[in-house]
């Protein structure tokens, strides 16, 4: 995820201090790591810095002096080549749980039982994600960040499926290799 192009994008609204698109980045992006502070301001800095926005001046708000930033026409432009960029689909997924299943055949583990916690585990996660996106307060930022991560745990799924009705073969190929 980039992180320039997402504080541009909140920026979209009007201008705006760190510490506010800080906050409005986290509610955003819920599943997402929060952003440090300091990458915030880091960011608007390099953002000052190639022309995509720029300072508009200081807000005291009551409290202490904070610097309000803007987007630039440069940044508009920016975010919307960026937003209409196509992510090219990883060729292979690697992920923990592949390297643990082929780790697992390797060393003579018990690759089936890995699957049957893992399975468990992400059927755990399934139930909360289910119980976010449905409960009291789900906005459409929260119900969709729910939904992209249970279809990712769906095809974790699918594959340990697939996989653990291949645990026969695959032992028996690293056997006799």
């Amino acid at each position: 995820m980039s992180t320039r192009h997402i504080l541009l994008g909140l920026l979209a609204t009007g201008p705006s201090h760190g510490y506010d698109l800080k906050r409005r980045h986290d509610e955003r992006f819920p599943q997402a790591r929060p952003l440090a502070y300091g990458q915030v301001y880091t960011t608007l800095q390099r953002l000052v810095r190639d022309g995509l926005a720029e300072v508009d001046g200081t807000d005291t708000d009551g409290g202490p002096e904070r610097t309000l930033y803007r987007r630039t026409a440069d940044g508009t432009r920016e975010l919307a080549r960026w937003a209409g960029e196509i992510a090219p689909p990883a060729p292979f997924v690697t992920n923990e749980i592949f390297a643990k299943v082929v780790v697992s055949i390797l060393s003579g583990g018990d690759p089936a039982a890995y699957l049957r916690a893992q399975r468990t585990a992400h059927m755990e996660r399934m139930r909360e994600l289910t119980a976010v996106k449905t409960g009291p307060g789900a906005d459409l930022t929260t119900v969709l960040s729910a939904d992209y991560a249970l279809n990712h745990l769906d095809a974790d799924l699918r594959w340990m499926t697939t996989t653990a009705a291949r645990l026969t073969t695959l032992t028996a190929e690293v056997d006799s290799a």
